[in-house]
Parts: structure tokens; C-alpha cells; sequence
């Protein structure tokens, strides 16, 4: 397999990765958008569709030609899997991408690990590693990097990394709207009243997914086709002394339609000590489209803010 570097950063620094684009967006604006993170201090670059294979204006082949731009500007570049399977041409795409060797690939289902066993790779959010056991397990399968589910706790990430596998890196998700479900349903054609099989790419007029309201206007959730999502964006950063404390090795942002050059920028601020972990919180707050939270990283409410406003 052709990659870069995947060993264990060595360093109390963690690197910075950008995960895959989780929203519908033009292949222009995604051209554009991976164009700016060439040139962005961002060192590890996931791409691919995770949510809906119906999303199709960026083709496979289109995300191998962004990938070699992207290598040659020094990323290292992973290619994510969907995160749910409900047909067979589906399951023929992720044999593709799982046999493909020029990049390493996340997968984000239990199908696309048993693809990937025997070499190495990396697992994603959506699946469910809650214990050591669980990644001792994967790891014996080629696992060398996974990402720690969303609604874990600092306490339980301080357990799981001192119980993982020796080689094997931890990845936080630091910065994004945070992915909490998937459903066969596609809650944005609902909200249109389309049907699934003729959605007529409703979500695309939503780049960063449709927000809910409760009856008293309190904005709750985003439906993102069939992912649902935090209205507010989980923010890690301000926890930054935690997060080196733990050895984690790389931190994750979810991108955003809007401000993603400015989101990067404070982000490698803050690791190059430039900026002080605390003072970057409302700077970022003033470049989310809801507000912040971190409430699961303390063992409150997932949508409380407690450090990050």
C-alpha cells in the first residue's frame, strides 16, 4: 500500500485531519473547497461519500483524481466507506474502494472491515468502539487507527487509551456538527414530502443540512438525508491540555460550507502555540452555524456548552 506516515505520533502534539464532507454539496464547490485545503496546514485528508450513494455529482473516479492532488501537496490521504448499506450496488462500490491499494481507507461499517481485513486500516466513528476489548479485536484485524464514537467521555477515552494496542493511533472528532444516528429513512426528501427513491437531490439545498426547531425555538437537530445530526458544533479544542494528556494523536474537523479556511487556521494556532486554547472558542463560536457544544466530552448533555461557548 502507497501512503504516507501512519505510525504513532511520537510528539505531545496531535496532527490535524479534516474528516470527509458529510452534505450534498455542487462538484464545483468541492473542487474549490479541497483546493483551498491543499494549501491548508491540514496533514490528513479523508474524502469520499459517507451518507447516501444517491449523492453522486463527485464520481469515485473524481475522488481519486482530488486524492493525487492532495498527496502531491503532502497530505495524507484516507478514503472513507458509507456508514450504511442497503443495496447491492452499493456493496459492489465498497468492494472497490476496499480493493484498491494506493490509499489507506476508514471504514465506517462493520461490512467494509471484514473487505479490509488482513491489511491495514483505519474505523471510523460510526462504529461502535466503546471498550478495549472491542479494539484489541479490530486491531488483530489490520485496525491501525480508529476514531473515538462521539458520545464517549473524557474518562472513557482516558480508560480506552490505556488499554489500546500497541500501533495503534487515536483519533478525536474536535470541531463539527456531531453525527448521531442513520436510518433507512431519508428525513430531508420527508421534510419536502418526496419519497426516497425520488428525493430529486433535496438535500443539496441544504449544504450544511436542515436545522430543527423545537416548539420553543430552540434549534436541536439537523437532518442531513439519512443522518441526523447535532444543530450545535461539538468543539474539542479549548480541551486541547486534555487532549495531549491522553496521547491522542490526531484531531478531527468536520467540514462546514462556510469558513473552513478560517476553522483550520485557528486550529493550527492553537497546536503551534500561537493562541491560547481558551481564546479560540469565540472565535470559532462566531464561525458555526448554530452555536458550540461539548457537552458529551464532560458527561453532561451532548448539546450542552460548557467549555467551548
Amino acid at each position: 500500500m502507497t501512503s504516507n506516515s501512519t505510525s504513532t505520533s511520537t510528539s505531545n502534539n496531535p496532527r490535524l485531519s479534516l474528516g470527509p464532507i458529510s452534505y450534498y454539496w455542487p462538484k464545483a464547490q468541492v473542487d474549490d473547497f479541497y483546493a483551498m485545503v491543499a494549501e491548508s496546514p491540514v496533514d490528513i485528508v479523508y474524502l469520499g461519500e459517507t451518507i447516501c450513494s444517491k449523492r453522486n455529482l463527485v464520481r469515485f473516479e473524481d475522488w481519486l483524481d482530488i486524492a493525487a492532488t492532495l498527496k502531491a501537496a503532502g497530505k495524507e490521504v484516507v478514503l472513507s466507506t458509507l456508514a450504511l448499506l442497503e443495496a447491492e450496488s452499493e456493496l459492489k462500490r465498497l468492494r472497490a474502494l476496499c480493493g484498491q491499494d494506493d490509499y489507506l481507507v476508514e471504514a465506517n461499517d462493520i461490512g467494509a472491515v471484514q473487505l479490509l481485513r488482513g491489511r491495514p486500516f483505519a474505523v471510523g466513528h460510526s462504529v461502535n468502539i466503546y471498550n478495549d476489548r472491542t479494539l484489541a479485536l479490530l486491531a488483530a484485524d489490520g485496525c491501525m487507527r480508529w476514531v473515538l464514537p462521539v458520545e464517549l467521555t473524557r474518562e472513557a477515552l482516558a480508560e480506552m487509551q490505556r488499554l489500546r494496542p500497541a500501533g495503534v493511533e487515536t483519533e478525536v472528532f474536535a470541531y463539527g456538527r456531531l453525527p448521531l444516528a442513520y436510518s433507512a429513512r431519508c428525513f430531508t426528501a420527508r421534510a419536502v414530502n418526496l419519497p426516497k427513491d425520488d428525493c430529486r437531490d433535496a438535500c443539496i439545498e441544504h449544504p450544511d443540512g436542515l436545522v430543527v426547531e423545537t416548539q420553543d425555538d430552540n434549534r436541536f437537530l439537523a437532518l442531513n438525508g439519512i443522518q441526523t445530526q447535532s444543530a450545535r458544533t461539538m468543539n474539542l479544542l479549548p480541551a486541547l491540555a486534555d487532549l495531549r494528556a491522553l496521547s491522542v494523536d490526531i484531531l478531527r474537523i468536520s467540514p462546514q460550507s462556510e469558513h473552513m479556511d478560517q476553522v483550520i487556521d485557528l486550529f493550527h494556532r492553537v497546536l503551534t502555540g500561537e493562541l491560547e486554547p481558551t481564546a479560540s472558542a469565540e472565535p470559532l463560536a462566531r464561525l458555526m452555524p448554530t452555536g458550540p457544544c461539548d457537552g458529551y466530552w464532560h458527561g453532561a448533555a451532548g448539546m450542552d456548552a460548557l467549555v467551548a461557548a
